[in-house]
């Protein structure tokens, strides 16, 4: 099979074909905007990084019993690179696959995925009800709280972190300042 290089518009046709939930939808986008402000800051290809991104839980809606296990097939059937499915199957290592991120596309997608929910609900609960105002020092002390976004897994994005060798501080600085170019879209 020949294999395309997907463009933004072809992934988004893709998500909309397997993804309806709003909610769904918001964390795609989110994670598409983290992705792609994480490409900047390490010169790697913005448009692969985003599209990663908006792709990466392709599966989750239509067969969350088997979530990753779907996507590599479905990116396949469409004719896609390899280094997006094995993104999106390593950001589920050690939840959902056994493959373990190795470039660093691949772990910036693992340390990124679930902090953009987080970093969400940190925003959703200040007064404002933005990122535009949101600070480091208010995610980490929501960070302790175990109770708050307790469906969060904080060990990985602490893995994640550590994989890219950076502090998490530096890490939610990145995410939050990823959301802000996107906080209209993202009703942030």
């Amino acid at each position: 099979m020949t294999r395309i290089r997907p463009t933004r518009d072809q992934a988004l046709v893709l998500l909309q074909e397997y993804t309806e939930n709003p909610s769904l939808l918001a964390h795609a986008f989110a994670v598409e905007a983290a992705m792609r402000y994480m490409a900047r800051k390490h010169g790697a290809d913005e448009d692969q990084w985003g599209i990663v991104g908006l792709i990466h839980d392709l599966d989750y809606e239509r067969y969350p019993e088997a979530h990753c296990q779907q996507v590599k097939r479905i990116l396949d059937e469409h004719g896609w690179p390899e280094e997006y499915s094995r993104a999106a199957l390593a950001h589920g290592w050690g939840i959902c696959t056994d493959v373990e991120p190795v470039s660093l596309l691949e772990k910036t997608l693992y340390a990124v995925d679930e902090l953009t929910g987080f970093i969400a609900a940190c925003a959703l609960v200040r007064p404002s009800r933005s990122v535009g105002d949101l600070q480091v020092k208010s995610v980490l002390k929501k960070w302790k709280q175990a109770s708050f976004a307790a469906g969060v897994n904080r060990g990985v994005i602490e893995r994640g972190a550590a994989m890219l060798g950076v502090p998490l501080e530096e890490l939610i600085a990145d995410v939050i300042a990823a959301l802000r170019e996107v906080h209209e879209r993202l009703g942030l």
